[in-house]
């Protein structure tokens, strides 16, 4: 009987381990996509933002302040007025909005209410309604709009707005 030389054939199977792993290609690589993170918009600290904004604006629209009305606009603003034609630019919009306070009764007074606001921290659409009173605090008239804020050196600005009156009660 012939004796096998097992150390033999130990090497010979390691050597074609090693001419295996050394002849496979590398495993391919996976490309990484990297994550983003995204904060999430606090719609809700934005609208009571948008509101603090209107608050201020009902009180220089209450003051027949023409000039403090215009500074929420930006110079490039765009507004869509009920029965007009479109204004565009903040020396527009302030000329309407002086001609708007003279035909204004005395003692009226506006308030706006924010409903939603949509869209993120840059820039975000407003869909609220204005309520105007006489100097009883009868509700003399109302209305609805819309508007466009952008946030420029980290301030929102108007610059879109559209609006236009409800029907009155006969």
């Amino acid at each position: 009987m012939k004796k096998i030389n097992y150390s033999g054939i130990a090497a010979v199977c390691v050597a074609i381990s090693l001419f295996a792993i050394g002849c496979s290609s590398p495993a391919p690589k996976v490309a990484e996509t990297p994550v983003q993170v995204v904060a999430e918009t606090d719609m809700a600290a934005i609208k009571a933002e948008i509101q603090a904004l209107e608050n201020s604006w009902s009180a220089a629209d209450n003051a027949r302040d023409a000039g403090a009305i215009a500074a929420f606009y930006a110079e490039d603003a765009v507004s869509l007025s009920n029965n007009k034609p479109m204004l565009v630019g903040k020396a527009a919009i302030q000329t309407d909005i002086e001609a708007g306070l003279a035909k204004r009764a005395e003692g009226s007074t506006v308030s706006y209410d924010v409903l939603d606001v949509f869209g993120d921290e840059k820039q975000v659409t407003e869909v609220g309604k204005a309520t105007v009173t006489d100097a009883s605090g009868k509700v003399i008239s109302t209305g609805k709009y819309m508007a466009v804020w952008e946030k420029r050196d980290g301030k929102y600005i108007c610059i879109r707005d559209i609006y236009n009156d409800d029907v009155k009660e006969k």
